[in-house]
């Protein structure tokens, strides 16, 4: 499958509490591209990172709501699939362009005392969204945040699972499996075709990236080959299967020992730098538009294997 995102991010710089700085493109043009991805759940893309989308008889679930501006369009293809309640949203952490939708998908929902929205996040996120300068609103918070490692609830009668993959991409990562319909929703921690950003100053670590795409991949069952079985949706690009996520974990499992090998040998992260240690993967995730290029990349593996102890997971 081959959807791919109508606009690149762009990073203007970090914030101290809401991770990097996202550039809103602009978005007059942007229409949301819908694709059935298995079961119950859909896949909207438009700009921003990825919104995933859960229907059925007891209403609308969506994970991740893009940048305000779309909110219209992103409720106007929700509501080709279903003229349900929206009744759920999950955000996979901080980052503007997965949450800077909520606030305007709620006022775009009726009221319903009987049947409220309710938003989900790993409590990390909520920190990071409500020490934002300016702080997000109150209701584009998650304030049904959890701090177990999982939460579960049943919807449009299947077990939906949100758990929490800490100091991965950041402190307060949440993938969402959506058990019945076998599609599992990863936010940023998987985002095949380009290196993924590991946030060091929201908490995010390689070890920790690595150990999440263990986890992804504990839960995912091809059905021949590698083939099919569980869908993934990534936080940007294509939907993918296990096999996707093998080739991306061994692909950062690799750069990793090539900076630690170099690191041991006490080389400075300029020096590892020149030495491109990724130089055989830029061609396939370091495009000239990528969000994340290789030097950004290597960087954030050196300031995550030399950090304090204590940020180690």
């Amino acid at each position: 499958m081959t959807t791919q995102h109508v606009l690149p991010w762009i990073l203007l710089g970090a914030v101290t509490a809401g991770g990097p700085v996202l550039a809103q493109p602009s978005l007059d043009d942007v229409e949301i591209h819908v694709e059935h991805v298995q079961g119950n759940v859909y896949l909207l893309v438009g700009a921003g990172g990825n919104t995933t989308v859960h229907v059925g008889d007891d209403g609308v679930l969506i994970v991740d709501t893009q940048f305000a501006p779309l909110a219209p369009k992103l409720m106007a293809a929700i509501r080709e699939l279903s003229a349900g309640p929206v009744r759920w949203i999950i955000n996979t952490h901080a980052h503007p362009d997965h949450v800077d939708g909520n606030d305007a998908i709620q006022a775009l929902v009726p009221v319903d005392r009987a049947l409220p929205l309710n938003i989900v996040a790993h409590e990390n996120t909520l920190l990071r969204l409500s020490r934002q300068d300016p702080p997000v609103p109150p209701n584009g918070r998650p304030l049904d945040s959890y701090a177990t490692p999982t939460k579960s609830f049943y919807f449009n009668g299947e077990a939906v699972v949100v758990s929490h993959e800490p100091n991965a991409h950041t402190d307060g990562d949440s993938f969402v499996f959506f058990r019945g319909s076998d599609v599992i929703s990863t936010g940023d921690i998987f985002t095949p075709g380009r290196y993924p950003l590991i946030d060091v100053d929201s908490g995010g670590s390689v070890q920790g990236e690595i150990a999440a795409l263990n986890r992804l991949l504990g839960l995912t069952v091809p059905v021949h080959t590698q083939e099919g079985g569980t869908y993934v949706v990534p936080g940007h690009g294509r939907i993918c299967d296990e096999a996707d996520v093998v080739e991306y974990r061994d692909m950062i499992v690799i750069i990793r020992d090539r900076v630690q090998d170099m690191i041991d040998r006490g080389l400075t992260l300029e020096q590892i730098t020149a030495d491109r240690p990724s130089r055989d993967y830029d061609t396939q995730y370091a495009r000239p538009d990528s969000f994340v290029q290789a030097d950004s990349f290597v960087e954030a593996l050196y300031r995550s294997l030399t950090g304090p102890p204590e940020e180690q997971p």
